[in-house]
């Protein structure tokens, strides 16, 4: 045990998890807790258990599986129907604390699953929230040892404290414990276009929220997507942090012909990161509306598609990087930066990486900003689109190299028999195509990674003892596709976009294996170390069942967690159908199918497929694995939609 609780205190060290400081209360983290979304304020993803080992992780066994009490809400409301179960939770002094779809607070006891207790603030009496509908990934935590408060982001727009010995509201906290999000954005805001949907991140005593707003533009004002810090204790809102840049603030001349005035989004609707020691909060933005269109906001639009620093007590921007200038192609930076400290050239870093659906990962020191390896201003394809006008460079990582397939070529498609190249190369004729940064076009563009490829809000895994990363990720091309606004339209913009996403011969995927992916990166050298495919993938599909095919992966989202012995990923179910919310058109109604469930262990240094623990349905959110009265349990969250919302928990006999 001793050495157990020595490996911890270099875990806390190195994520940046620090003893309470003189000015301010931080967590103090107990052997095998689980504090925050992604296990610390690094966003590691990792913990320092050893219980389950290479030689004992097949004998992993459900231990108990609880039910979201969404399921009671939908008895008395059939009319309500959710996403997936994304929700991730925490596990501090024995008890996990996890959201719902519906934005409804549960605390169970972490070593048996019983439901300690639940707290229901109704948001669903107000109508399907903007963008996913009815989906959420988790709540905050705090304490300043005296007393224990859980922090959610609400589905309609509210920040709620409750207390997280009893669930009941903190009374003293906002307006009978909660806070209208919906206010002091600068604009007027409709409560039907803005929602949370990931954890708030607490700094000391400051909550820090993002949003998520639509990225397509349903009307002519989306809301901004500004981040703002609230007083923990009184509600009271600290600092705002204008994504669009107002007028004497750095990045405003980004936004030309006044654009800033009416276009929403660039929001942090992804989890967060903070460094508690430097008191900094790291924060992905995503694109502006209209996401595939610029000609109504010229010029790169700062702080769309950046990562930016800003210091946790006042909001100030300490430092920032865009890694996509005048965004057409919705690759909003899409997961929580991973803090890690790593050696590069004999030189300890403290360092941030941030993985991208453009299949990037780049790579900054944490305090100052700047790359640790160069970063290159590259040409990329330009427009035809009357009233484009398109960034002429972008920055590409020169280290490490891309995790994911990017751009169009056709030495690249699927061609397991000359007939399936064939029927690629003509699915391929119907579209325009190019490198990476190929604009959208009227003909319609091909995308890869494409809008739902590379990596995604699972984000990576990041092993704080050796300075690996591991990041999961899927090639899945899209088609985007400008058509000018629908008659009627309240759209004053010349053009809007759409996407679809695009398969290849008799549905198969159009490229070639894997189509679904861990790569494990060495972040001291920048190299890639093994790359090793998520599940079988369709090589039972008639076409391919005769050409007896190794492991292919599969093209759906996979959620990485990493221990002192084993890599652990498990992967989304397939989607099968999807409509339109009855109550909001444009939000997706999406049915899942339970296709290979499992929990996949690998060697975290090698790639080789240790074990596959058979589960009850597919993962649909970020894993997480802690300690409760001696015995290390993973969980994971399944289902949503169609299939039963709950929590697995795995553990050893």
């Amino acid at each position: 045990m001793k050495l157990f609780d020595l490996a911890l205190i270099g875990f806390l060290v190195l994520s940046g998890c620090r003893p309470p400081s003189p000015r301010a209360p931080a967590l103090e983290l107990r052997l095998g807790e689980w504090p925050t979304y992604g296990g610390s304020y690094a966003n590691t993803r990792y913990a320092p258990l050893d219980q389950i080992t290479r030689d004992n992780v097949r004998q992993l066994r459900v231990a108990w599986r609880w039910r979201s009490p969404d399921h009671e809400v939908m008895v008395r409301a059939p009319h309500l129907e959710t996403f997936a179960n994304e929700a991730t939770p925490l596990m501090m002094r024995g008890v996990l604390y996890v959201s719902t779809s519906l934005s409804q607070v549960a605390a169970i006891d972490a070593a048996t699953g019983q439901t300690v207790w639940v707290h229901d603030p109704k948001v669903w009496t107000e109508g399907t929230p903007v963008n996913l509908g009815w989906v959420h990934r988790g709540v905050a935590y705090w304490t300043d040892a005296r007393e224990e408060r859980i922090f959610i982001g609400t589905g309609n727009a509210y920040l709620i404290a409750l207390d997280a010995r009893t669930g009941t509201p903190i009374t003293s906290f906002g307006h009978e414990g909660r806070v209208d999000l919906t206010e002091g954005l600068g604009r007027q805001v409709d409560r039907h276009w803005y929602s949370v949907t990931s954890p708030p991140v607490v700094i000391r005593d400051v909550v820090i929220v993002g949003s998520s707003v639509q990225t397509f533009p349903l009307r002519r004002d989306m809301p901004p997507g500004h981040v703002r810090g609230f007083d923990a204790r009184t509600g009271q809102q600290r600092w705002i942090f204008q994504s669009i840049p107002q007028p004497g603030e750095v990045g405003h001349e980004t936004w030309e012909q006044d654009s800033w005035r009416a276009v929403g989004g660039v929001n942090a609707w992804a989890p967060m990161s903070a460094d508690e020691e430097l008191g900094y909060v790291y924060l992905p933005f995503s694109p502006p509306t209209n996401d595939f269109y610029g000609g109504h906001r010229h010029g790169d639009n700062l702080f769309s598609d950046s990562l930016v620093c800003l210091e946790a007590a006042t909001g100030r921007r300490v430092w920032h990087f865009q890694v996509l200038r005048h965004d057409l192609w919705d690759y909003d930076i899409p997961a929580a930066p991973n803090l890690i400290e790593i050696t590069v050239n004999g030189r300890r870093i403290k360092a941030v990486a941030q993985v991208t659906k453009q299949g990037f990962v780049y790579v900054f020191d944490r305090v100052t900003g700047r790359p640790v390896w160069p970063i290159e201003d590259r040409l990329v394809p330009q427009t035809t689109i009357p009233g484009e006008k398109i960034a002429a460079t972008q920055p590409i990582p020169t280290r490490p190299a891309p995790f994911d397939r990017q751009g169009v070529r056709p030495e690249e498609l699927i061609d397991f028999t000359p007939e399936l190249r064939e029927q690629a190369l003509a699915i391929l004729d119907r579209y325009d195509r190019g490198p990476l940064f190929t604009p959208p076009s009227e003909r319609g563009t091909i995308a890869v990674p494409g809008v739902g490829g590379g990596a995604s809000w699972a984000g990576a895994a990041a092993d704080p003892a050796t300075g690996w990363l591991y990041v999961t990720s899927v090639t899945q091309p899209h088609v985007l596709t400008l058509s000018q606004p629908a008659p009627g339209s309240t759209i004053a913009h010349r053009y809007v976009g759409r996407f679809q996403r695009l398969l290849g011969p008799g549905g198969l995927p159009l490229f070639k294996p894997p189509f679904g992916r861990v790569v494990a990166i060495d972040l001291n050298t920048g190299e890639h170390a093994w790359t090793a495919p998520l599940g079988d993938g369709p090589r039972g599909d008639p076409m391919l069942a005769p050409l007896n095919l190794p492991r292919l992966g599969w093209n759906r989202r996979g959620f990485p967690l990493v221990t002192r012995t084993l890599l652990y990923v498990a992967q989304q179910g397939r989607s099968i159908s999807s409509r339109s919310a009855q109550d909001r058109p444009g939000v997706p109604i999406v049915t899942f199918a339970t296709d290979e469930p499992t929990l996949q262990v690998f060697d975290k240094t090698t790639g080789v497929l240790l074990a596959q623990i058979e589960l009850p349905a597919n993962a649909s959110g970020a894993l997480m694995t802690y300690v409760a009265r001696g015995r290390q349990y993973i969980v994971i969250p399944v289902g949503g939609s169609n299939i039963p919302a709950e929590l697995v928990a795995l553990s050893l006999p």
